[in-house]
């Protein structure tokens, strides 16, 4: 497996990786921001992305999105294909990208907003915490994104303070932060019966 940043040798795989996070979104039954062709495009081009390939076949993708002036970057759309789910290669994508964000933009704070539980432990790992919404970017153009998902009528009704996705930080300001200690599991367990339960009620109605 080869886990590279992308560039433009990479551009042919952007319907795929467009069509492979549509698809895992659906199958999930889950919220997701919807990137075009074009979009993934300008992140294969400008290096703020990571790839995963398995000779030439796609296998993974996350990318980079700057916010604020550089004061935030987020990485987003973290996705295996179905062929490559349950090696860890989520986990190496994961952090290939947090150690881009930290090389290009050290003095950012990376945030991310997510509803998979898989997502959230790996955050925990590498030193995020849990945030509300209101710490996060205000950039409107961050939020635009939120409008191509099914749970968008969640954050308008709550004036952008809450939604089914999860806020998470990582401050390298930060004293508190423990990117080197084990994750706090009674603090991710809480989180998870939370998000369990948010999402239940989701679905049924």
């Amino acid at each position: 497996m080869n886990i590279v940043i992308a560039n433009a040798s990479h551009v042919k795989y952007a319907q795929v990786i467009c069509d492979t996070i549509a698809e895992s979104a659906r199958v999930r039954g889950t919220g997701i921001a919807k990137r075009t062709p074009e979009y993934i495009v300008k992140r294969l081009l400008n290096g703020n992305a990571i790839i995963a390939l398995d000779g030439d076949q796609f296998a993974g993708f996350c990318y980079i999105e700057v916010w604020g002036h550089q004061k935030y970057v987020a990485n987003s759309g973290l996705i295996v294909h179905p062929d490559y789910r349950n090696q860890g290669l989520a986990k190496q994508i994961k952090k290939a990208i947090f150690d881009l964000s930290r090389k290009k933009f050290p003095d950012a704070k990376i945030f991310g907003i997510t509803t998979g539980l898989a997502v959230m432990k790996m955050n925990y790992e590498l030193g995020y915490r849990p945030v509300t919404f209101s710490e996060l970017t205000d950039d409107p153009e961050f939020w635009k994104g939120c409008q191509t998902c099914k749970n968008f009528d969640i954050l308008t009704r709550t004036e952008r303070r809450m939604c089914l996705c999860t806020g998470m930080l990582y401050d390298p300001d930060d004293p508190a932060r423990a990117r080197e200690k084990k994750i706090d599991k009674k603090s991710f367990e809480r989180l998870r019966s939370i998000k369990e339960t948010l999402l239940l009620k989701k679905k049924k109605q």
